[in-house]
């Protein structure tokens, strides 16, 4: 009788724990927890396959004479104060890290091979402004090189050294195929720290920031620093999925956000400085920007998906031959969307001089298709983007009209002062005042512009252009079309809301 009560105890804790064995596999859970994945737990096979192919790249230059140096102050690295913005990672000693300006004196960055024969992959500042380089790989050897490839557009350079060993590579990964949320490692010696790995994941992808003429950059919260520039971010298959280039920073060190140029970028710049030396792309020769205000896009007949409103057209550019027109709205090229600058500006990049190609475009609300043939970029290019127009600030007259209704003052345009500003024609209304906080103000009217369309309609006077807005509804919108000093089309939309919530002032501007 004693044995029994043991027997069902036995009997009854098996049922129980088969309940929960049969519960945990009805439930689709293994009874058993699984290893976790290597990957997760170290990086140990990744990090041997790279670290042999990073580099570290020290730039040499002519010696400057002494007495035409100019030390400047190093601010300190936890300074504040400092304006929140994107630096590059190039570490020059006796300097902040993150300084405009650079002494190539010792210049410092990373790289890596990208073939057995010696070509180093790297950023365009790491060796701006170097004669030579000296190149340091992880196992102590040397190199020193002079040939010296780059492309500031892209912030990219190679760098080829004269040797007959076989060296080791890393492969350009698909940077496309990466998702937000892959692990990725950072590569290189940050603050001299040779052979520095960090990992993280893919925070965002496709990155335009203004910082280089073309971009696509992937972010990260892999620990970068000055010093990183030029190195890989790799994948967990080791291959290169981006060049670290950028951060943003307070401190001047990595606060979790980097940045670096996709492999997809920079392959093709890479492929051709490898085979000419120069990096050769497509050239419309319109200056565009992008239509942001959804009421504006809507009122010039830009499609939901996007497009780009055409500003300035030069004349005898593929644009200005294919008929394309100041305040023209181009939707797609060569049958391939366009959503955005950014977007046209790769697009266009990648194209072949010679290339024929349609156009199209939203003109007066109205689709059409232009054919265009596609030149070589010009090679100034580079600087003609970086100097824009201003536009001078218009002179109050006494024979100004004041249009209160949106807060402006205009006034006729003589011959004298259409040739003095630039403007092609003394038709429209220059505009001399803006009433700080007006409709016109809220809507971006600056003094210097000349008013030439309302509602698509010409403007012949500045007496017509009041005329005109006092009869327009400022509640259902009011287009106004207008032209820079010099050339270049604008368009705004004159809105009462706007101005209504923040109230009108009499301060004009």
């Amino acid at each position: 009788m004693k044995r029994w009560p043991f027997a069902f105890v036995l009997l009854l804790a098996g049922a129980l724990l088969g309940g929960l064995v049969g519960r945990s596999l009805l439930h689709g859970q293994p009874a058993v927890v699984p290893p976790v994945p290597k990957e997760l737990t170290s990086y140990r096979d990744v990090v041997k396959k790279v670290l042999p192919a990073v580099v570290s790249i020290e730039g040499k230059a002519a010696p400057t004479p002494v007495k035409a140096r100019q030390p400047r102050k190093r601010q300190p690295a936890d300074d504040q104060q400092m304006p929140e913005q994107f630096r590059r990672f190039f570490e020059d000693f006796g300097q902040a890290p993150f300084d405009v300006e650079r002494n190539p004196q010792m210049g410092f960055g990373s790289g890596f091979l990208v073939d057995p024969h010696g070509v180093v992959l790297t950023n365009n500042h790491v060796v701006d402004g170097a004669d030579s380089v000296v190149v340091t790989l992880q196992d102590g050897r040397k190199f020193t090189s002079k040939d010296i490839k780059k492309d500031e557009m892209t912030d990219l350079a190679i760098v080829r050294l004269d040797t007959k060993e076989s060296l080791p590579f890393l492969r350009l990964g698909d940077s496309d195929a990466m998702e937000i949320g892959d692990r990725v490692l950072a590569v290189g010696a940050p603050f001299r720290l040779q052979g520095t790995v960090t990992s993280g994941i893919v925070s965002s992808k496709g990155r335009s920031l203004g910082m280089n003429t073309y971009e696509d950059f992937i972010q990260t919260d892999a620990a970068i620093n000055p010093g990183n520039s030029g190195g890989p971010l790799v994948n967990l298959q080791g291959e290169v999925i981006g060049i670290n280039s950028a951060i943003k920073t307070r401190s001047g060190g990595s606060q979790g956000i980097g940045l670096a140029v996709s492999s997809n970028l920079a392959k093709n710049v890479m492929e051709q400085l490898e085979k000419s030396g120069t990096v050769h792309r497509g050239y419309l020769g319109v200056h565009i920007r992008d239509v942001a205000d959804r009421d504006l896009a809507q009122r010039l007949g830009v499609p939901k998906e996007g497009g780009v409103l055409v500003t300035q057209v030069e004349a005898s550019a593929p644009a200005g031959k294919a008929g394309v027109k100041e305040g023209d709205v181009i939707t797609a090229v060569a049958d391939k969307p366009v959503h955005d600058m950014h977007e046209l500006l790769m697009q266009v990049a990648r194209l072949s001089p010679g290339k024929a190609v349609d156009l199209q475009v939203v003109r007066d609300g109205k689709p059409q298709t232009l054919h265009a043939t596609i030149e070589e970029q010009p090679r100034d290019f580079a600087q003609r983007e970086a100097q824009p127009q201003r536009a001078p600030r218009g002179r109050q007259r006494s024979d100004a009209v004041s249009v209160d209704k949106i807060g402006v003052q205009v006034s006729d345009l003589t011959r004298e002062q259409a040739d003095r500003l630039g403007f092609r024609d003394t038709a429209g209304a220059l505009v001399v005042g803006v009433d700080d906080g007006s409709v016109a103000d809220e809507a971006g009217f600056r003094s210097g512009q000349l008013i030439t369309k309302v509602d698509r309609q010409p403007v012949k006077s500045a007496a017509a252009f009041k005329e005109m807005v006092e009869k327009a509804s400022l509640e259902k919108g009011v287009l106004v079309q207008t032209e820079a000093p010099g050339g270049g089309t604008n368009f705004f939309l004159l809105k009462a809301a706007a101005a209504a919530a923040r109230g009108g002032g009499k301060k004009s501007r």
